[in-house]
């Protein structure tokens, strides 16, 4: 293996196996900064010695047993045995190796357990949703903080700051590392599974840069979505998140063209959607609806997205189950938002101009003002009933607010085509 590669391997072992190392550490220490040096000292060990030696057979189990023997180090310099003992059950009369088996067993206990720990401290609600999101990517994502930045659009130093504080937070509040119990268990779920879902939207239509689409955001989210599921079974919104992220990660092939311009959904070719991530997430829809979640927020968006799926043509859609599904959210959810995605269902199932008489209820709400997708929506109604002066109007007006270079080209080449058709060109 030449030494790029084995570069590479460790990159792909770091990503999946940091959260494991960071979540036993941080139960150990009590505290993320400790607990996340700890663990890159055995990833700087690891880039040290496998370009030399060779990736190990199991690389995980590697980086666990640097971590822990950087970890006892790090007690004996500074006294942390002392102060820990009652918490890992030895005595401490210079029983180095007693030490060394207590803190084996402390790290390798209940690793699930801990994983779930630290995706909740992540996402803690004292978190601003910037803050939750970064300290996610780099606990649970492995990601750096270059990475992070990269990802979002932001400068380096931004999410620097945004990670420092998120754990500088943490700490004032006196954040526990544990699971959340009794009916707080729901309401932190619940940001634990946006935090989750805003990465993967992120990836899957970026909203500010030069790229339709960020594909290693969507495999990050869905990596922390398949590791909730195998936590957390038996709760039914996060079978419904991960179905939700799997049918629509099933379409990323079909979502750009050759140059990377966006490929609206009823365009798209559907024999490059990826039939074994749509198997995952129909399987994952069934569960989560078993477990009485059929009503929930991600379920009810998986079940739309199912719809698509399983047209095997854009005019095979049954649009009127989709009708009924947001009718169903906009009862439990309302929004604006969802009000418009059900416009949209209504105007193809029903008709553009029962989509547009939806859509123009929705002009003077104070939260659509700056919402570029109502005046995209709007427009192509407008299109589609042959009125293309104000199509191109409501185009070129979507293109003014949005912030991706690739959505915004779009826009303009519709509204260049509706001014084709105008009657007054």
């Amino acid at each position: 293996m030449t030494q790029t590669e084995t570069h590479r391997a460790i990159d792909a072992v770091w990503r999946i196996e940091s959260p494991r190392l960071i979540a036993g550490l941080t139960r150990v220490t009590r505290d993320l900064d400790t607990a996340e040096d700890l663990a890159h000292d055995a990833l700087v060990a690891a880039l040290e010695q496998w370009p030399r030696d060779g990736v190990p057979r199991n690389p995980g189990a590697w980086l666990m047993a640097a971590a822990k023997h950087r970890a006892i180090d790090l007690f004996r310099r500074k006294t942390l045995l002392q102060r820990k003992h009652s918490e890992l059950g030895y005595q401490l009369e210079g029983e180095q190796d007693a030490a060394a088996a207590a803190l084996d067993e402390a790290l390798d206990d209940t690793v699930g357990d801990d994983l779930l720990r630290l995706i909740f401290i992540a996402c803690h609600p004292v978190l601003s949703k910037e803050a939750r999101t970064a300290l996610t990517l780099r606990l649970l994502g492995g990601l750096t903080t270059e990475e992070i930045a990269r990802a979002f659009l932001v400068p380096e130093p931004t999410i620097a700051q945004r990670v420092v504080r998120a754990k500088r937070t943490l700490g004032k509040a006196g954040a526990a590392f544990e699971v959340p119990r009794g009916p707080e268990l729901a309401s932190r779920l619940s940001s634990v599974l946006e935090v989750i879902y805003l990465i993967f939207n992120e990836g899957y239509s970026a909203t500010a840069g030069d790229d339709w689409m960020r594909p290693a955001l969507c495999e990050d989210a869905l990596r922390l979505g398949r590791i909730l599921v195998g936590l957390m079974p038996d709760e039914a919104e996060v079978h419904g998140l991960v179905a939700l992220m799997e049918v629509q990660a099933s379409r990323s092939r079909a979502r750009t063209g050759p140059s990377g311009a966006p490929i609206l959904l009823l365009d798209q070719n559907r024999s490059l959607w990826d039939q074994l991530l749509i198997r995952r997430g129909l399987a994952a829809l069934t569960r989560a609806e078993q477990l009485g979640g059929g009503n929930g927020w991600y379920t009810l968006q998986a079940a739309i997205a199912a719809c698509h799926a399983r047209a095997r043509a854009a005019q095979d859609t049954d649009w009127p189950q989709i009708v009924s599904l947001y009718e169903r959210l906009m009862e439990g959810y309302p929004s604006p938002v969802i009000a418009l995605n059900h416009a949209v269902a209504v105007g193809m199932a029903t008709g553009p101009q029962a989509g547009l008489d939806l859509v123009d209820r929705l002009v003077a709400d104070p939260f659509m003002q700056n919402y570029h997708l109502l005046q995209s929506v709007r427009g192509d109604f407008l299109f589609k009933l042959g009125r293309y002066a104000e199509a191109r109007r409501e185009f070129e007006g979507a293109a003014e607010r949005t912030r991706n270079a690739r959505e915004r080209q779009m826009l303009l080449d519709r509204a260049a085509t509706a001014a084709e058709r105008a009657p007054d060109r």
